[in-house]
């Protein structure tokens, strides 16, 4: 796939895996836009890409529409849009559940990709283009240590393999690292070391961005584990509906909703 001259808008750009998926894009020619809440931080990645720097709540829908309007003001449009923007959670629905902690994570992790689609997908079916969004290992698995992320991800997961269906024009897929070198792990890394828990070298979870930027494959969730190929996890069909006799149901594998929805 031909990057040069393309445009990237990454949100949580400011570091870690955005900022690494920042200066990989970069390098290949793309334009990139890096959106976080971190001022300083952004536009010092932004500066060194030679990309443009904005500010960006993902919580907030106005600074995601904001976000993509800067995209095309700059650079006559938008290509690739990586929702990459998470935090750790840390409570589980025991004592120490929070009511804010819960909100903020659900805000970020999930409002924040679903925000970011919206209004990103205008731009991107205008010129064919792809989303991106960062899940996690914890969207394809039980997580019982955190289980609001584990709820989120795997949000993240099934938004991003309806939306894979829902717009033939534009490719839609999920990028799910496990325990990744960011700072999101900071306060589990003393526990992972102690337990021997691989933790993946930020430039692993790229080239699994990478593979997605330049497959063609939709509606996808890529896994990166240590010591696995990156490819995208094979989620088994559900069991469909029979009819009384226990026959099959002609069209039963076709989305319903999604038929009443284009002929009203």
């Amino acid at each position: 796939m031909e990057l040069t001259g393309k445009v990237a808008l990454i949100t949580g750009g400011s570091n870690g895996i955005g900022a690494a998926s920042a200066r990989r894009l970069a390098s290949l020619g793309v334009r990139v836009v890096v959106a976080d809440i971190d001022a300083e931080q952004g536009k010092a990645v932004a500066d060194e890409v030679g990309g443009v720097f904005v500010r960006c709540d993902v919580t907030v829908p106005s600074d995601s529409a904001d976000a993509v309007a800067l995209a095309v003001r700059e650079f006559g449009g938008l290509d690739i849009a990586f929702l990459n923007a998470g935090i750790g959670t840390g409570c589980s629905l025991g004592d120490d559940f929070d009511v804010e902690t819960y909100r903020r994570a659900m805000a970020i992790n999930l409002d924040g990709v679903v925000y970011g689609a919206h209004h990103a997908l205008p731009a991107i079916r205008e010129r064919g283009g792809q989303i991106i969004a960062t899940a996690s290992m914890a969207g394809l698995m039980p997580m019982p240590g955190d289980p609001v992320y584990g709820a989120n991800k795997a949000a993240v997961v099934g938004l991003v393999r309806s939306l894979g269906g829902a717009y033939p024009d534009v490719r839609v897929n999920a990028l799910c690292p496990a325990f990744a070198d960011t700072g999101i792990i900071t306060p589990l890394r003393s526990t992972l070391e102690e337990i021997g828990m691989p933790i993946l070298p930020v430039s692993a979870v790229v080239d699994t961005f990478m593979s997605i930027v330049e497959g063609s494959g939709t509606g996808e969730a890529w896994f990166v584990q240590a010591g696995r190929e990156s490819e995208p996890f094979g989620f088994r069909n559900p069991p469909g509906p029979r009819a009384a006799d226990g026959s099959r149901i002609q069209g039963a594998h076709k989305d319903p909703v999604s038929i009443a929805l284009k002929e009203n």
